[in-house]
């Protein structure tokens, strides 16, 4: 089944369905059923409508990563660190963390690299 023609409200050959449907017509739509040799015509129409938030876009400090450096001494920090999500690199020497979490906990302080990845 194919279509062939897709009628906004108020074109010809939607006349008689925007009277019946009013503001809820979205479109008409032609559709041609060529096993059975039949045209079909099909209404799309709103059947509810509720407030919708579309998401936020995701700005460059939601993917930023950065590394803290912490001393060895620093044990309360490095915890603050690992509980914000924060993972230890080896090379680097330092915690890798979203910038956003480390701006949580008032980390942005000990931020020593930015990592672009």
């Amino acid at each position: 089944m194919n279509i062939r023609r897709n009628l906004k409200p108020g074109q010809k050959g939607t006349k008689k369905l925007a009277e019946i449907y009013g503001d809820s017509l979205v479109c008409v739509r032609y559709r041609y059923d060529e096993k059975r040799k039949k045209r079909l015509k099909t209404v799309e129409i709103i059947i509810d409508e509720a407030d919708w938030e579309p998401q936020k876009k995701k700005s460059v400090t939601d993917t930023l990563i950065v590394g803290i450096r912490t001393e060895l001494k620093e044990t309360k920090l490095r915890s603050k660190v690992r509980n914000a999500g924060g993972k230890w690199d080896r090379t680097r020497k330092l915690w890798v963390i979203s910038y956003t979490k480390a701006a949580g906990p008032g980390l942005e302080d000990r931020i020593a690299e930015v990592i672009v990845s």
